[in-house]
């Protein structure tokens, strides 16, 4: 890119506030990117940070991420990326499990490495990102032009580590993932066939990691003014600013931009005649959000909502016209919902639920055809880098290939679409049989009035109670939750799937996960659905 279109704009980002606060931009062409990340190649070599080592990375989104990452790819040093927003002692612990040899963080993130002097023991290797310096080396000092010629890269072997990412921790404690140059080589040709092979021209950036992917793409990245960890917070407005100031062309994003998104259009009568396309993930999108979202994009527009894990990414995709058809019947029935065929190249199947390890490829048909969902493929990361037993549990073996075990329950059509029912460690076992919260709260976000729903456990003295909490639509009068509240009981009385669920709690807004703000935080909502229930029994 940087040869054949040197002066095209590669990282568009926010760099100030002007009028009313309207975000201004600042720009990066793809001949300055790989100019800057040459530099950072040569420095990073010059210093120690090469094949191999494990560079911690805390760097807020914008340029420098960018320049950061692809120079650390250029010498085959391995980035290890960390959610800040997971809390200071997950993250300290998660950093600690993989001993990084190497550390590029802002001034704050280094203040943090001399409070806890010993979750950054290993740490040889110092870069600061701002004006700060706290040791080592400063990243603003290099420059950003190489000062002698470059030497080109050996192409890494498909099967060498390429990044250390670790998982949100929003269902358990979070997991350090091994992703090889081959992952990523596959990542990029199941990206750009989701896309029809159609060149992304540009694209609005919601989650910074995604961004390197549509660079190797080509494509023109505009940052909107986005808090990490608070994606949910993203101000709407700011977000069609930059969609109609940019021209953009397609966009990845959670639901928790996507709903305040199509809200803000629907009260402003905003639409998006450039966008093409767009891809939803971190949760399930509500089918209605989808409905509205078709109405302010152009009739020829693509919504896909698609499925993955950083262990693979990845998995499934579904495009809204098929979405809105049979299928939403079908999940407001019962069935779960449709999360589409796997992605190029990648293989799913169901097995039979269990806690344990499967060491090797199990036949054994899921009860019901309600399994845990397990993938194999280009793209699928086959081992962790920490923890070790998170191997034994996460993976299985079938002679020379490694399926990876998603921890997602679901089932697979007629058609070979594969429909997600809930998480693994989120089904609640009851005396009666087992409930899967997803399967289950489809057929109560029927109601107009309520936004989602989370089905929790709450453990009693011999069984498990199934408790639905309810978060409804902004504006809903608490004078109407006694109707709603019917409505809800006489839905989930007419299904075999819901006929056991008896209470239901009304909160003001359910937690989500720190990464997309879409996951519903069910741990949480348990210790809080356990407290109110024994209130009321005072």
């Amino acid at each position: 890119m940087a040869r054949a279109h040197p002066d095209l704009e590669a990282v568009i980002h926010p760099d100030g506030k002007g009028e009313a606060g309207v975000p201004t931009y600042g720009r990066l062409t793809y001949r300055e990117l790989d100019d800057w990340s040459d530099l950072l190649a040569q420095r990073f070599e010059a210093i120690g940070i090469r094949r191999g080592v494990r560079t911690l990375l805390l760097v807020t989104p914008g340029p420098e991420f960018y320049a950061i990452m692809i120079g650390l790819l250029k010498v085959a040093a391995v980035p290890v990326v960390i959610d800040p927003g997971m809390g200071l002692r997950p993250m300290l612990t998660c950093l600690k499990s993989v001993s990084p040899q190497a550390f590029i963080g802002i001034s704050k993130a280094h203040l943090l490495r001399l409070v806890f002097r010993s979750s950054f023991a290993t740490v040889g290797v110092k870069v600061t990102v701002g004006r700060k310096l706290w040791g080592g080396h400063s990243l603003r000092a290099w420059g950003r032009t190489p000062d002698r010629p470059v030497v080109e890269s050996q192409e890494a072997p498909a099967d060498e580590v390429m990044m250390i990412a670790f998982t949100t921790g929003s269902t358990g404690p979070a997991k350090a993932v091994n992703l090889t140059h081959g992952n990523l080589a596959a990542m990029l040709d199941q990206v750009d066939d989701a896309r029809k092979r159609v060149p992304p021209e540009t694209s609005l950036i919601t989650l910074p990691i995604f961004g390197v992917l549509d660079l190797m793409l080509g494509s023109r990245c505009v940052l909107p003014p986005i808090v990490p960890g608070e994606v949910g917070s993203t101000d709407p407005a700011h977000v069609v600013d930059a969609i109609h100031r940019f021209d953009i062309r397609t966009m990845f994003a959670s639901p928790a931009v996507l709903v305040p998104l199509v809200r803000h259009a629907q009260a402003h009568d905003v639409r998006l005649p450039s966008v093409r396309s767009i891809f939803s993930g971190g949760a399930p999108v509500p089918d209605h959000a989808i409905a509205a979202l078709r109405t302010i994009l152009p009739p020829e527009a693509e919504v896909t909502a698609g499925y993955g894990s950083t262990e693979a990414l990845p998995m499934s995709a579904i495009e809204s016209r098929e979405l809105l058809g049979e299928f939403v019947a079908r999940a407001h029935a019962g069935a779960g919902t449709c999360i589409g065929r796997p992605a190029l190249g990648l293989e799913a199947r169901v097995v039979g639920i269990t806690d344990d390890p499967i060491p090797t490829r199990s036949d054994e048909a899921a009860a019901g055809g309600i399994g845990e969902i397990v993938v194999a493929g280009p793209n699928v990361s086959t081992s962790y880098a920490w923890p070790e037993e998170a191997n034994a549990l996460g993976k299985i073996r079938d002679g020379d290939r490694i399926w990876h075990r998603t921890g997602d329950l679901g089932w697979i059509d007629e058609g070979g679409r594969i429909w997600f029912c809930g998480r693994k460690s989120q089904r609640i076992r009851t005396a009666e049989g087992e409930l899967f919260t997803v399967q289950c709260e489809q057929i109560f976000n029927t109601v107009p009035e309520v936004f989602r729903t989370a089905l929790v456990g709450v453990r009693g003295e011999s069984d498990t109670r199934p408790v639905l909490c309810v978060e409804l639509m902004p504006g809903v009068r608490k004078s109407e939750r006694a109707r709603i509240e019917q409505e809800l009981r006489e839905l989930g009385a007419q299904a075999h799937t819901t006929e056991r669920i008896h209470d239901f709690l009304f909160h003001p807004g359910f937690p989500v996960d720190i990464r997309h703000n879409a996951k519903i935080g069910r741990e949480k909502l348990t210790v809080w659905a356990a407290s109110q229930l024994a209130k009321a029994e005072r």
